[in-house]
Protein backbone atom coordinates (compact mmCIF):
# COMPACT_ATOMS: atom_id res chain seq x y z
CA UNK A 1 0.00 0.00 0.00
CA UNK A 2 1.40 3.43 -1.13
CA UNK A 3 2.28 5.75 1.36
CA UNK A 4 0.40 9.42 1.71
CA UNK A 5 1.85 12.37 0.58
CA UNK A 6 3.85 14.14 3.99
CA UNK A 7 0.80 16.71 3.56
CA UNK A 8 -1.87 14.51 4.43
CA UNK A 9 -0.42 12.37 7.40
CA UNK A 10 -1.90 13.29 10.49
CA UNK A 11 1.17 14.59 13.07
CA UNK A 12 1.85 11.64 16.06
CA UNK A 13 -0.45 12.74 19.10
CA UNK A 14 -2.51 14.75 17.65
CA UNK A 15 -6.13 14.11 18.86
CA UNK A 16 -9.24 14.27 16.88
CA UNK A 17 -12.02 16.25 18.38
CA UNK A 18 -14.79 16.52 15.95
CA UNK A 19 -14.92 14.51 12.58
CA UNK A 20 -18.07 13.20 10.00
CA UNK A 21 -17.81 11.11 7.21
CA UNK A 22 -18.51 12.11 4.33
CA UNK A 23 -21.03 10.01 2.78
CA UNK A 24 -20.01 10.84 -0.97
CA UNK A 25 -16.71 10.65 -1.22
CA UNK A 26 -15.20 8.94 2.27
CA UNK A 27 -12.96 11.29 3.84
CA UNK A 28 -12.50 12.54 6.84
CA UNK A 29 -13.85 16.50 7.61
CA UNK A 30 -11.74 17.15 10.56
CA UNK A 31 -11.79 20.40 12.71
CA UNK A 32 -11.37 21.28 16.50
CA UNK A 33 -14.36 22.60 18.34
CA UNK A 34 -12.06 25.04 19.99
CA UNK A 35 -11.08 26.32 16.45
CA UNK A 36 -11.26 29.85 16.04
CA UNK A 37 -10.88 32.55 13.25
CA UNK A 38 -8.98 34.80 15.12
CA UNK A 39 -5.37 34.31 15.44
CA UNK A 40 -2.73 35.29 17.96
CA UNK A 41 -1.08 38.07 14.96
CA UNK A 42 -5.18 39.37 14.56
CA UNK A 43 -4.97 43.14 15.11
CA UNK A 44 -8.08 43.78 18.12
CA UNK A 45 -9.01 47.14 19.08
CA UNK A 46 -6.07 48.31 21.25
CA UNK A 47 -4.10 48.07 17.89
CA UNK A 48 -5.87 51.72 16.84
CA UNK A 49 -4.63 53.05 20.38
CA UNK A 50 -1.84 55.56 18.74
CA UNK A 51 -4.44 56.85 15.74
CA UNK A 52 -8.12 56.67 17.85
CA UNK A 53 -9.57 59.93 18.99
CA UNK A 54 -9.69 58.04 22.42
CA UNK A 55 -5.33 57.70 22.18
CA UNK A 56 -2.61 60.45 23.49
CA UNK A 57 -2.79 62.87 26.19
CA UNK A 58 -3.57 65.83 23.64
CA UNK A 59 -6.56 68.02 25.51
CA UNK A 60 -6.83 70.08 22.45
CA UNK A 61 -10.46 69.93 20.68
CA UNK A 62 -9.45 70.64 17.12
CA UNK A 63 -6.03 68.12 17.37
CA UNK A 64 -8.13 65.53 18.76
CA UNK A 65 -10.93 65.77 15.67
CA UNK A 66 -8.01 65.68 13.77
CA UNK A 67 -6.63 62.48 15.22
CA UNK A 68 -10.12 60.55 14.61
CA UNK A 69 -10.43 61.76 10.76
CA UNK A 70 -6.97 60.11 10.22
CA UNK A 71 -8.10 57.41 12.24
CA UNK A 72 -11.21 56.92 10.03
CA UNK A 73 -8.94 57.61 6.86
CA UNK A 74 -6.79 55.12 8.15
CA UNK A 75 -9.26 52.10 8.61
CA UNK A 76 -10.99 53.23 5.13
CA UNK A 77 -7.39 52.75 3.45
CA UNK A 78 -6.67 49.34 5.51
CA UNK A 79 -10.36 47.91 4.75
CA UNK A 80 -9.99 48.81 1.14
CA UNK A 81 -6.71 47.05 0.84
CA UNK A 82 -7.94 44.28 2.69
CA UNK A 83 -10.42 43.73 -0.60
CA UNK A 84 -8.53 44.47 -3.17
CA UNK A 85 -7.99 41.48 -4.39
CA UNK A 86 -11.50 40.12 -3.88
CA UNK A 87 -12.86 39.41 -7.15
CA UNK A 88 -10.03 37.23 -7.83
CA UNK A 89 -10.58 35.23 -5.06
CA UNK A 90 -12.23 32.27 -7.00
CA UNK A 91 -9.04 31.58 -8.98
CA UNK A 92 -6.53 31.31 -6.03
CA UNK A 93 -6.07 27.46 -6.16
CA UNK A 94 -4.59 27.26 -2.48
CA UNK A 95 -7.09 26.69 0.43
CA UNK A 96 -4.37 27.86 3.24
CA UNK A 97 -4.12 31.37 1.17
CA UNK A 98 -7.99 31.11 0.48
CA UNK A 99 -8.19 30.89 4.58
CA UNK A 100 -5.65 33.69 5.06
CA UNK A 101 -7.87 36.09 2.90
CA UNK A 102 -10.76 35.13 4.54
CA UNK A 103 -9.06 36.12 7.93
CA UNK A 104 -7.93 39.33 6.64
CA UNK A 105 -11.50 40.06 5.40
CA UNK A 106 -12.54 39.23 8.65
CA UNK A 107 -10.47 41.55 10.35
CA UNK A 108 -11.60 44.45 8.41
CA UNK A 109 -14.85 43.79 8.13
CA UNK A 110 -14.98 43.64 12.52
CA UNK A 111 -12.07 46.56 12.84
CA UNK A 112 -11.77 49.03 9.92
CA UNK A 113 -15.99 49.23 9.12
CA UNK A 114 -17.12 52.33 11.15
CA UNK A 115 -20.02 53.79 9.77
CA UNK A 116 -19.58 53.61 6.44
CA UNK A 117 -20.15 50.86 4.64
CA UNK A 118 -19.44 51.95 1.05
CA UNK A 119 -16.71 49.71 0.21
CA UNK A 120 -18.11 46.78 1.40
CA UNK A 121 -21.49 47.37 -0.32
CA UNK A 122 -19.32 47.89 -3.43
CA UNK A 123 -17.58 44.24 -2.69
CA UNK A 124 -20.35 42.36 -1.89
CA UNK A 125 -21.29 39.82 -4.29
CA UNK A 126 -17.13 39.67 -4.76
CA UNK A 127 -17.71 38.71 -0.74
CA UNK A 128 -20.53 36.19 -0.78
CA UNK A 129 -19.29 34.49 -4.37
CA UNK A 130 -15.97 33.95 -3.02
CA UNK A 131 -17.37 32.76 0.78
CA UNK A 132 -19.99 30.45 -1.82
CA UNK A 133 -16.23 28.86 -3.43
CA UNK A 134 -14.68 28.43 0.27
CA UNK A 135 -17.77 26.45 1.95
CA UNK A 136 -18.32 24.14 -1.24
CA UNK A 137 -15.02 23.98 -2.43
CA UNK A 138 -12.55 24.39 0.43
CA UNK A 139 -11.46 22.84 3.78
CA UNK A 140 -13.19 22.48 6.75
CA UNK A 141 -11.30 25.49 8.52
CA UNK A 142 -11.83 27.73 5.23
CA UNK A 143 -15.26 26.29 5.25
CA UNK A 144 -15.36 27.80 9.02
CA UNK A 145 -13.73 31.27 8.01
CA UNK A 146 -16.62 32.15 5.13
CA UNK A 147 -18.96 31.29 7.53
CA UNK A 148 -17.94 33.81 9.84
CA UNK A 149 -17.30 36.20 6.99
CA UNK A 150 -20.66 35.98 6.34
CA UNK A 151 -21.95 36.18 9.57
CA UNK A 152 -20.25 39.33 10.43
CA UNK A 153 -21.39 41.03 6.90
CA UNK A 154 -25.03 40.20 8.35
CA UNK A 155 -23.73 42.33 11.65
CA UNK A 156 -23.36 45.32 8.79
CA UNK A 157 -25.27 44.78 5.77
CA UNK A 158 -27.94 42.36 6.90
CA UNK A 159 -31.00 42.59 4.87
CA UNK A 160 -34.12 40.43 3.59
CA UNK A 161 -32.22 39.99 0.19
CA UNK A 162 -29.12 39.05 1.53
CA UNK A 163 -30.74 36.71 3.58
CA UNK A 164 -32.23 34.80 0.31
CA UNK A 165 -28.76 34.84 -1.29
CA UNK A 166 -27.06 33.12 1.58
CA UNK A 167 -29.64 31.03 3.41
CA UNK A 168 -31.67 28.40 1.06
CA UNK A 169 -28.90 27.13 -1.15
CA UNK A 170 -26.15 27.84 1.21
CA UNK A 171 -25.97 28.22 4.92
CA UNK A 172 -29.30 25.72 5.33
CA UNK A 173 -27.57 23.12 3.09
CA UNK A 174 -24.48 23.03 5.52
CA UNK A 175 -26.50 22.67 8.63
CA UNK A 176 -28.18 19.73 7.44
CA UNK A 177 -25.19 17.86 5.63
CA UNK A 178 -23.61 15.24 7.86
CA UNK A 179 -20.58 15.01 6.44
CA UNK A 180 -19.67 18.61 7.25
CA UNK A 181 -17.21 19.00 10.74
CA UNK A 182 -19.50 20.11 13.62
CA UNK A 183 -17.62 23.85 13.89
CA UNK A 184 -18.79 24.18 10.55
CA UNK A 185 -22.19 23.69 10.95
CA UNK A 186 -22.48 25.57 14.11
CA UNK A 187 -20.70 28.37 12.12
CA UNK A 188 -23.38 28.12 9.42
CA UNK A 189 -25.84 28.28 12.01
CA UNK A 190 -24.64 31.20 13.89
CA UNK A 191 -25.09 33.12 10.61
CA UNK A 192 -28.08 32.35 9.35
CA UNK A 193 -29.25 33.27 12.71
CA UNK A 194 -27.72 36.48 12.86
CA UNK A 195 -28.63 37.51 9.28
CA UNK A 196 -32.25 36.51 10.30
CA UNK A 197 -32.09 38.77 13.83
CA UNK A 198 -30.29 41.75 12.03
CA UNK A 199 -31.82 41.77 8.54
CA UNK A 200 -35.25 39.94 8.64
CA UNK A 201 -38.42 41.73 10.01
CA UNK A 202 -40.85 39.05 8.30
CA UNK A 203 -42.35 36.84 11.03
CA UNK A 204 -43.08 33.73 8.89
CA UNK A 205 -39.42 33.97 7.94
CA UNK A 206 -38.16 34.15 11.55
CA UNK A 207 -40.53 31.47 11.92
CA UNK A 208 -39.21 29.44 9.74
CA UNK A 209 -35.38 29.39 11.05
CA UNK A 210 -36.97 29.10 14.18
CA UNK A 211 -38.50 26.03 13.08
CA UNK A 212 -34.86 24.70 12.06
CA UNK A 213 -33.86 25.34 15.42
CA UNK A 214 -35.73 23.39 16.96
CA UNK A 215 -35.08 20.59 14.92
CA UNK A 216 -31.86 20.77 15.18
CA UNK A 217 -31.55 21.16 18.78
CA UNK A 218 -33.50 17.59 18.98
CA UNK A 219 -31.32 14.38 20.02
CA UNK A 220 -31.75 13.19 16.46
CA UNK A 221 -31.74 15.73 13.33
CA UNK A 222 -32.43 14.00 9.61
CA UNK A 223 -31.61 10.56 10.88
CA UNK A 224 -28.28 11.13 12.92
CA UNK A 225 -27.73 11.60 16.70
CA UNK A 226 -26.65 15.51 17.01
CA UNK A 227 -23.82 16.91 18.85
CA UNK A 228 -24.07 18.71 22.09
CA UNK A 229 -22.28 21.63 20.22
CA UNK A 230 -24.22 21.79 17.63
CA UNK A 231 -27.46 21.55 19.57
CA UNK A 232 -26.02 24.62 22.17
CA UNK A 233 -25.64 26.70 18.72
CA UNK A 234 -29.73 26.22 18.17
CA UNK A 235 -30.73 26.91 21.43
CA UNK A 236 -28.67 29.82 21.38
CA UNK A 237 -30.11 30.79 17.98
CA UNK A 238 -33.71 30.26 18.95
CA UNK A 239 -33.49 31.99 22.22
CA UNK A 240 -31.49 35.45 19.78
CA UNK A 241 -34.88 35.03 17.56
CA UNK A 242 -37.25 34.40 20.15
CA UNK A 243 -36.81 38.20 21.82
CA UNK A 244 -38.06 39.56 18.48
CA UNK A 245 -41.41 37.59 18.85
CA UNK A 246 -44.37 39.01 20.75
CA UNK A 247 -43.86 37.15 24.45
CA UNK A 248 -47.26 35.61 23.66
CA UNK A 249 -46.07 33.55 21.16
CA UNK A 250 -43.08 32.29 24.07
CA UNK A 251 -44.57 31.83 27.04
CA UNK A 252 -48.73 32.03 26.42
CA UNK A 253 -51.12 29.43 25.25
CA UNK A 254 -55.31 30.20 25.00
CA UNK A 255 -57.43 27.09 23.33
CA UNK A 256 -55.78 27.96 19.85
CA UNK A 257 -52.18 28.13 20.39
CA UNK A 258 -49.30 27.32 22.73
CA UNK A 259 -45.99 29.12 23.30
CA UNK A 260 -43.12 28.12 21.24
CA UNK A 261 -40.89 28.13 24.82
CA UNK A 262 -43.70 26.12 26.35
CA UNK A 263 -43.70 23.41 24.08
CA UNK A 264 -39.22 23.34 24.08
CA UNK A 265 -39.32 22.90 27.63
CA UNK A 266 -38.98 19.29 27.61
CA UNK A 267 -35.88 19.18 25.68
CA UNK A 268 -34.47 21.89 28.02
CA UNK A 269 -35.08 19.65 31.16
CA UNK A 270 -32.95 17.09 28.80
CA UNK A 271 -29.70 19.33 27.89
CA UNK A 272 -29.34 20.64 31.59
CA UNK A 273 -29.15 17.35 32.44
CA UNK A 274 -26.05 16.22 30.15
CA UNK A 275 -23.36 16.68 32.65
CA UNK A 276 -20.60 16.55 29.97
CA UNK A 277 -21.08 19.71 28.66
CA UNK A 278 -21.39 23.12 30.27
CA UNK A 279 -22.13 24.65 26.71
CA UNK A 280 -25.20 22.86 26.25
CA UNK A 281 -26.46 23.39 30.00
CA UNK A 282 -25.69 26.80 29.56
CA UNK A 283 -27.47 27.65 26.49
CA UNK A 284 -30.32 25.45 28.12
CA UNK A 285 -30.30 27.35 31.19
CA UNK A 286 -30.47 30.64 28.97
CA UNK A 287 -33.52 29.76 27.11
CA UNK A 288 -35.61 29.19 30.11
CA UNK A 289 -34.90 32.12 32.03
CA UNK A 290 -36.03 34.03 28.50
CA UNK A 291 -39.00 31.60 28.19
CA UNK A 292 -39.77 32.67 32.40
CA UNK A 293 -38.96 36.27 31.90
CA UNK A 294 -41.55 36.29 29.11
CA UNK A 295 -44.13 34.38 31.14
CA UNK A 296 -44.03 37.74 33.77
CA UNK A 297 -44.46 39.85 31.12
CA UNK A 298 -47.66 38.53 30.19
CA UNK A 299 -49.45 39.43 33.55
CA UNK A 300 -51.76 37.10 35.31
CA UNK A 301 -54.10 35.73 33.37
CA UNK A 302 -58.42 35.73 33.55
CA UNK A 303 -60.03 34.10 36.87
CA UNK A 304 -61.72 34.10 39.94
CA UNK A 305 -60.94 37.02 42.33
CA UNK A 306 -58.74 38.79 39.67
CA UNK A 307 -59.59 42.48 38.74
CA UNK A 308 -58.38 44.46 36.01
CA UNK A 309 -55.77 46.31 37.59
CA UNK A 310 -54.34 43.05 38.85
CA UNK A 311 -54.46 41.91 35.88
CA UNK A 312 -52.40 44.67 34.16
CA UNK A 313 -49.75 45.02 36.91
CA UNK A 314 -48.93 42.05 38.17
CA UNK A 315 -46.24 39.70 37.28
CA UNK A 316 -47.54 36.41 35.63
CA UNK A 317 -46.41 33.12 36.64
CA UNK A 318 -46.25 29.47 36.27
CA UNK A 319 -48.81 28.79 39.52
CA UNK A 320 -51.84 26.48 38.18
CA UNK A 321 -50.44 26.12 35.01
CA UNK A 322 -49.41 22.56 33.54
CA UNK A 323 -45.74 23.64 33.07
CA UNK A 324 -45.40 24.43 36.56
CA UNK A 325 -44.07 20.94 37.25
CA UNK A 326 -41.48 21.49 34.35
CA UNK A 327 -40.34 24.65 35.39
CA UNK A 328 -39.72 23.26 39.12
CA UNK A 329 -37.82 20.20 37.75
CA UNK A 330 -35.51 23.13 35.72
CA UNK A 331 -35.32 25.29 38.64
CA UNK A 332 -34.53 22.02 40.29
CA UNK A 333 -31.52 20.97 38.18
CA UNK A 334 -30.48 24.98 37.35
CA UNK A 335 -30.02 25.34 41.51
CA UNK A 336 -27.81 22.27 41.57
CA UNK A 337 -26.00 23.26 38.61
CA UNK A 338 -25.58 26.61 40.98
CA UNK A 339 -23.60 24.50 43.80
CA UNK A 340 -21.77 22.50 41.76
CA UNK A 341 -19.49 20.40 43.37
CA UNK A 342 -17.74 16.81 42.75
CA UNK A 343 -14.53 15.18 42.25
CA UNK A 344 -15.18 13.99 38.83
CA UNK A 345 -14.53 18.09 37.94
CA UNK A 346 -12.13 20.57 37.64
CA UNK A 347 -12.00 23.59 40.13
CA UNK A 348 -12.17 25.72 36.91
CA UNK A 349 -14.77 23.95 35.63
CA UNK A 350 -16.75 24.01 39.01
CA UNK A 351 -16.90 27.67 39.47
CA UNK A 352 -17.49 28.05 35.96
CA UNK A 353 -20.66 26.35 36.24
CA UNK A 354 -21.79 28.12 39.59
CA UNK A 355 -21.45 31.54 38.41
CA UNK A 356 -23.05 30.94 35.39
CA UNK A 357 -26.27 29.25 36.89
CA UNK A 358 -26.50 31.87 40.22
CA UNK A 359 -27.04 34.19 37.57
CA UNK A 360 -29.64 32.76 35.66
CA UNK A 361 -31.40 30.90 38.91
CA UNK A 362 -31.47 34.82 40.59
CA UNK A 363 -33.83 35.88 37.75
CA UNK A 364 -35.96 32.07 38.08
CA UNK A 365 -36.06 32.38 41.64
CA UNK A 366 -36.24 35.76 42.16
CA UNK A 367 -37.58 37.51 39.11
CA UNK A 368 -34.42 39.48 39.42
CA UNK A 369 -33.39 41.55 36.04
CA UNK A 370 -30.07 41.44 34.46
CA UNK A 371 -27.48 43.83 34.86
CA UNK A 372 -24.66 43.44 32.37
CA UNK A 373 -22.65 46.80 31.79
CA UNK A 374 -19.90 47.40 28.71
CA UNK A 375 -17.26 49.40 29.05
CA UNK A 376 -16.37 52.08 26.78
CA UNK A 377 -13.28 54.29 26.18
CA UNK A 378 -16.12 57.22 26.29
CA UNK A 379 -18.19 55.80 29.48
CA UNK A 380 -20.16 52.55 29.96
CA UNK A 381 -23.55 51.11 28.45
CA UNK A 382 -25.76 49.27 31.02
CA UNK A 383 -28.11 46.37 29.81
CA UNK A 384 -30.99 45.38 32.49
CA UNK A 385 -33.23 42.59 30.29
CA UNK A 386 -32.47 39.78 29.13
CA UNK A 387 -34.03 41.14 25.40
CA UNK A 388 -31.08 42.86 25.09
CA UNK A 389 -28.32 40.87 27.21
CA UNK A 390 -29.15 37.67 24.26
CA UNK A 391 -28.84 38.99 21.80
CA UNK A 392 -25.52 41.18 22.96
CA UNK A 393 -23.99 37.95 23.95
CA UNK A 394 -24.27 36.89 20.60
CA UNK A 395 -23.33 39.36 18.31
CA UNK A 396 -20.22 39.71 21.10
CA UNK A 397 -19.23 36.22 20.03
CA UNK A 398 -19.53 36.99 16.48
CA UNK A 399 -17.66 40.78 16.39
CA UNK A 400 -15.09 39.99 19.25
CA UNK A 401 -12.45 42.16 19.17
CA UNK A 402 -14.69 44.58 17.22
CA UNK A 403 -17.41 45.07 19.19
CA UNK A 404 -16.64 48.23 21.30
CA UNK A 405 -16.00 49.79 17.31
CA UNK A 406 -19.08 48.60 15.98
CA UNK A 407 -20.89 49.36 18.86
CA UNK A 408 -19.91 52.95 18.44
CA UNK A 409 -20.42 53.69 14.77
CA UNK A 410 -22.63 50.91 13.46
CA UNK A 411 -25.96 53.13 13.75
CA UNK A 412 -28.09 48.74 13.70
CA UNK A 413 -26.57 48.24 16.67
CA UNK A 414 -27.10 51.28 18.49
CA UNK A 415 -30.74 51.12 17.35
CA UNK A 416 -31.19 47.64 18.94
CA UNK A 417 -29.37 48.57 22.01
CA UNK A 418 -30.47 52.06 22.18
CA UNK A 419 -26.92 53.54 22.44
CA UNK A 420 -26.11 57.46 21.64
CA UNK A 421 -23.04 57.28 19.54
CA UNK A 422 -22.76 60.75 19.86
CA UNK A 423 -22.35 61.21 23.99
CA UNK A 424 -20.02 57.87 24.21
CA UNK A 425 -17.98 60.09 21.21
CA UNK A 426 -18.05 63.09 22.69
CA UNK A 427 -16.75 62.13 25.79
CA UNK A 428 -13.73 61.26 24.24
CA UNK A 429 -12.29 64.29 23.15
CA UNK A 430 -10.21 66.70 25.34
CA UNK A 431 -9.40 63.59 28.11
CA UNK A 432 -5.93 62.38 28.67
CA UNK A 433 -5.02 58.75 29.39
CA UNK A 434 -4.80 59.57 32.98
CA UNK A 435 -8.30 61.38 33.11
CA UNK A 436 -9.58 58.07 31.35
CA UNK A 437 -7.97 55.89 33.56
CA UNK A 438 -9.37 57.00 36.78
CA UNK A 439 -12.57 58.31 35.11
CA UNK A 440 -13.73 54.76 33.33
CA UNK A 441 -11.44 52.09 34.56
CA UNK A 442 -13.21 49.06 36.47
CA UNK A 443 -10.87 50.05 39.17
CA UNK A 444 -11.97 53.44 39.57
CA UNK A 445 -14.11 55.36 41.99
CA UNK A 446 -17.04 55.64 39.86
CA UNK A 447 -17.07 51.94 39.13
CA UNK A 448 -17.07 51.11 42.78
CA UNK A 449 -19.38 53.44 44.05
CA UNK A 450 -21.94 51.91 41.53
CA UNK A 451 -20.78 48.19 43.02
CA UNK A 452 -21.64 49.63 46.55
CA UNK A 453 -25.15 51.07 44.77
CA UNK A 454 -25.83 47.99 43.36
CA UNK A 455 -25.33 45.96 46.53
CA UNK A 456 -26.79 48.66 48.90
CA UNK A 457 -30.38 47.84 46.51
CA UNK A 458 -29.68 43.97 46.30
CA UNK A 459 -29.57 44.02 50.28
CA UNK A 460 -32.73 46.41 50.60
CA UNK A 461 -34.40 44.05 48.51
CA UNK A 462 -33.82 40.84 50.53
CA UNK A 463 -34.56 42.52 53.28
CA UNK A 464 -37.73 43.89 52.25
CA UNK A 465 -38.82 40.37 50.89
CA UNK A 466 -37.72 38.64 54.71
CA UNK A 467 -39.15 41.20 56.63
CA UNK A 468 -42.19 38.75 57.66
CA UNK A 469 -39.59 36.71 59.56
CA UNK A 470 -38.82 39.76 62.38
CA UNK A 471 -42.35 40.81 61.89
CA UNK A 472 -44.50 38.01 63.60
CA UNK A 473 -46.74 40.36 65.50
Amino acid sequence: MAKKPRSQRRKKGDKVESSQINGASGDIEELSLSHSIVTAGSETLGSFSSEDSWGGDNNDFDEADDGAMRSSEERERKLQDAFVMADEFCSEKRSTRRESSLRQWYTALTHYTSGSYETVENKLSDIIRGCQFSIRSGSPSEQYAACRVLETVAVLLADEEYFEQTYRSLLLRVVQSKHRAIPVRIAALRAIGMTCYIGVDDDVIVQEVIDLCEAVAQSEYRGEKVAPALRAAALTVWNVLATTLHEFYIAGSDDASTGRGLLLLPILVECLEQQEDLGLQSAAGECAVWIHSARLQLGVEDGEGVNTTERRYRLGSWEGSEWEDTMAEIEQLMESLSNQSGHYLSKKKKKETRTIFRDLLSTIQENEPPLEVIQFHGGTVELSSWKDVIPMDFIRRCLQGGLQIQLMTNPTLQAIFGINSQVLNASNIGMSQQEKRLLFSKASETAKEKDHHRTRKRQNRTNAKNSFLINDD
